[in-house]
C-alpha cells in the first residue's frame, strides 16, 4: 500500500494511537445528505458503493476501534461489495425502505450522516422528513428513463425545504454504453426545470453505482467527463456553517431547569445566534425583558455561546417564560402572530379538511391550528397553480393558517427552526403534514383583542346560573332536536337563561352557504362552536341538536369552552332504528342515491367514545330522556 495515501496513514495512526485517531475523527466536519429520487433509481445500489469503494468506517464501528484496534484496523477494508448491496436490497424486498433509512459513515476528510429515501410517490413524506435535516441532496435519475415527475416532486421539495446543495447523479450509464450525448440532453432538460423552480446551480455527474463509476475515482468509461468523483465533491463540497450564528440570537425554551430554590434557568437549543452574559434579551409572546446573568451547560458555564449549542440561561429579573417562549436579543425580537399564510405539503391518506383542528408544532410550541381552503395547490410537472378545495396525499399547495394563540415565529426562508412546522391529527397523533411559514397576514396585526368591562363571570351571576354547551350529537332521526327541545322547556320552567341552536334551523341562515361534504360539515360545526361559546359568554345554557359526526370537531368545540362548561350527549339511536322512524324522508332518498354524503350511509358517522351522558333511545322515551338530562346534569 502506497504509504503517502490517507488510509495508510490513518491505519498508522489506528496502531500507534487509537485515542488521537478517535480525537481526530471527533472533529471532522459532518454532512449531512439526502439520496432521493424515482422508484429503482439506484439510491440503495449508490450507498452501497459508496460503502464500499471509499472503505468507509460505519459509526459503531468505532467503540470497537478503541477497545480493540488490531481487530478493527482490517475491518472496513474487506466488506464484499454484492453482499452489502444484497443486504440493503434485502431491506427494500421486506419493505424497509419505505421508511428513511439513515446510514452514517467517515471518510477520512469528513464524516455522513446520508438518509436513503423511497422513492415511491405514496411515500413522498418520508423523502420530507429525511430532507427536513440535509444539507445536499444526491438526486439520482436512471440514464435510461430521464427526468420523471418524482424527479421534479423531489428537486421541487428539496429547494422548498431550503437545501442549496443539489447533485444531479445520472446513473446506470453502463445500461446506455456511456453516452455522453443521451447524459448531455438530461442534464439540460434537468437544467431548464431547476432553474423554473428557483434552483440556481446543481452538480451534474454521470455514473454507475452498479459498476462503481465516478463514485470515488475518475473512470475511463467518461473520459469526456471533467468534474470531480462524487465522494470528493461530497466531502470538499463548502457548508454553510456561519449564517445561522451571524443571525440574530433566538433560543426556543424547551423547559423551565429549577432543581432547587436557589436556580432558575431557561434551556434550549440555540437555533441562531450567539449569546453572552450581559446581553439584553426579550422574551417572546410576553414582550418581557431582561438581562443575561448565566450561561450553563453540564461542562461549566460559559464565556459565550452560539448557534447549535444546547445551554441553560439565567436572567437578573423573575419574569415568565416558559415552554414554547422564544428568548431573543431585545432590540431584534421575533414576529409574534395568530395567522399565517404557509406552503404545506400533506403527508396522509385522508384528505385535508379545511376548517378542521389540528395540532400545530413548531420548534417547542404546540398550538391549535385551523387551515383554510388551499388559495392554490402545486403542479410538480408544470409548476402551474391550480385551483384546489382540499389536498390529497403528497399534495403541495399554499393556504392560510390560523392558530388558537399568537406565537413567535419567523418566516422558514429566514429561520427553519422558527419558521418550519409539522401538523397533527388530534385523535391518533399522527403526522399528516408538514409546512412553511411564508409570512403573517396583515390582519393578524391590526385585529385586537378589546378589553371589556362586563366579563363573562358577571353575565353569569346576572343569570345566577353556571353557562354551558349541552352538546346533542347521534344519527339523523336519533331524537336530537326532539330531546333537546324539550330539555329547554324545562330550564325555562326552571328559570334558567337559555337558547336552542338547531342544525336545520342554523342551515336557514348563518351556515345557509354550506353543503354536506366533509370540508362544509367541518366549517358547519366550527362556526357553531364559535357562536355557542360566544353564548356562554353571555351567560347562557346552550342547547345544541347536531349530526356533528366527526370526533375531532366536536374535540374542538370541548376546546373552545372552559373546563366542564362542555357537556356531549350521545343520542344512541341504531342505524336501523333510525331509518326505521325516518321522519324527514332523508334515508329513502339516501338509498335511492338522491341525496350524497349522507351521514349513516355512504358518510361515516364516529360516535363518542368519552361522552358525559348516553341516552338509548330504544329504552326510554324523549321525556325520560329529558329527565334524566335535566336531574343529571343540571345543577
Amino acid at each position: 500500500m502506497d504509504q503517502s495515501t490517507p488510509s495508510y496513514q490513518a491505519d498508522a495512526l489506528i496502531a500507534a494511537d487509537i485515542d488521537a485517531y478517535l480525537l481526530q475523527h471527533q472533529h471532522k466536519s459532518l454532512l449531512r445528505f439526502i439520496t432521493c429520487g424515482s422508484v429503482d433509481d439506484g439510491k440503495s445500489t449508490l450507498i452501497g458503493r459508496l460503502l464500499y469503494d471509499s472503505k468507509m468506517i460505519f459509526e459503531d464501528q468505532l467503540a470497537a476501534l478503541e477497545a480493540d484496534s488490531k481487530r478493527v484496523g482490517t475491518q472496513g477494508q474487506n466488506i464484499d461489495f454484492a453482499l452489502l448491496v444484497d443486504g440493503l436490497a434485502a431491506e427494500r424486498e421486506q419493505g424497509i425502505t419505505i421508511d428513511v433509512a439513515y446510514r452514517f459513515f467517515a471518510t477520512e476528510k469528513r464524516k455522513f450522516i446520508v438518509a436513503d429515501t423511497p422513492g415511491h410517490e405514496q411515500y413522498t413524506r418520508n423523502m420530507v422528513t429525511g430532507a427536513s435535516t440535509a444539507d445536499l441532496a444526491v438526486i439520482l435519475i436512471d440514464a435510461r428513463k430521464g427526468v420523471l415527475t418524482q424527479t421534479r416532486r423531489h428537486s421541487y421539495l428539496a429547494h422548498l425545504i431550503g437545501i442549496k446543495n443539489i447533485v444531479l447523479a445520472v446513473n446506470k450509464m453502463d445500461l446506455i454504453g456511456y453516452d455522453q450525448a443521451k447524459y448531455d440532453s438530461i442534464v439540460a432538460d434537468y437544467a431548464s426545470f431547476a432553474k423554473s423552480i428557483g434552483i440556481e446551480s446543481f452538480v451534474p455527474m454521470p455514473i454507475s453505482g452498479f459498476v462503481g463509476d465516478n463514485i470515488t475515482t475518475k473512470s475511463t468509461n467518461t473520459p469526456w467527463y471533467e468534474g470531480v468523483p462524487l465522494i470528493q465533491h461530497l466531502e470538499t463540497v463548502e457548508l454553510d456553517v456561519t449564517s445561522a450564528a451571524a443571525k440574530p440570537f433566538r433560543l426556543p425554551v424547551q423547559w423551565v431547569n429549577r432543581p432547587n430554590l436557589d436556580f432558575r434557568g431557561f434551556a434550549g437549543l440555540i437555533a441562531s445566534g450567539s449569546v453572552r452574559p450581559g446581553d439584553a434579551v426579550r422574551v417572546l409572546p410576553s414582550g418581557k425583558t431582561s438581562t443575561v446573568t448565566r450561561i450553563v451547560t453540564l461542562d461549566g458555564d460559559l464565556e459565550m455561546a452560539a448557534a447549535g449549542q444546547s445551554i441553560t440561561l439565567c436572567f437578573a429579573d423573575e419574569i415568565d417564560c416558559s415552554r414554547g417562549d422564544v428568548i431573543t436579543g431585545a432590540d431584534a425580537p421575533v414576529q409574534v402572530a395568530d395567522q399565517f399564510e404557509a406552503t404545506i405539503v400533506w403527508m396522509a391518506d385522508e384528505a385535508l379538511l379545511p376548517g378542521r383542528a389540528y395540532w400545530l408544532k413548531l420548534g417547542t410550541q404546540t398550538v391549535t391550528a385551523t387551515i383554510h381552503a388551499p388559495k392554490y395547490q402545486v403542479n410538480v410537472n408544470t409548476l402551474e397553480h391550480v385551483a384546489a378545495k382540499t389536498l390529497e396525499l403528497n399534495a403541495i399547495g399554499v393556504a392560510n393558517v390560523t392558530t388558537d394563540r399568537p406565537i413567535p415565529f419567523e418566516p422558514y426562508a429566514e429561520n427553519r427552526a422558527l419558521g418550519g412546522f409539522i401538523l397533527i391529527d388530534k385523535l391518533n397523533n399522527a403526522t399528516v403534514g408538514a409546512g412553511l411559514l411564508n409570512f403573517s397576514l396583515r390582519r393578524s396585526q391590526n385585529v385586537h383583542w378589546q378589553a371589556l368591562d362586563v366579563s363573562r363571570e358577571t353575565h353569569a351571576r346576572l343569570k345566577n346560573q353556571r353557562p354551558s354547551v349541552l352538546w346533542f350529537t347521534g344519527l339523523s332521526g336519533a331524537g336530537k332536536s326532539t330531546i333537546a327541545n324539550l330539555v329547554e322547556k324545562r330550564l325555562v320552567r326552571m328559570n334558567r337563561h337559555t337558547f336552542l341552536l338547531d342544525g336545520d334551523n342554523v342551515r336557514h341562515g348563518l351556515n345557509k352557504d354550506l353543503g354536506f361534504t366533509q370540508a362544509d360539515r367541518v366549517e358547519n360545526i366550527r362556526r357553531i362552536g364559535e357562536v355557542a361559546k360566544l353564548m356562554t359568554d353571555a351567560g347562557l345554557i346552550v342547547l345544541t341538536a347536531f349530526i356533528s359526526p366527526f370526533r375531532a370537531e366536536r374535540q374542538m368545540v370541548r376546546d373552545m369552552m372552559a373546563p366542564g362548561e362542555f357537556i356531549e350527549i350521545f343520542v344512541d339511536t341504531p342505524l336501523a332504528e333510525a331509518e326505521a322512524r325516518d321522519v324527514k324522508g332523508l334515508y329513502k332518498k339516501a338509498r335511492a342515491g338522491q341525496l350524497k354524503n349522507f351521514t349513516g350511509i355512504d358518510s361515516p358517522y364516529e360516535p363518542p367514545t368519552a361522552a358525559e351522558l348516553r341516552i338509548d333511545t330504544t329504552k326510554m322515551t324523549p321525556e325520560e330522556a329529558a329527565d334524566l338530562i335535566v336531574e343529571t346534569l343540571i345543577p
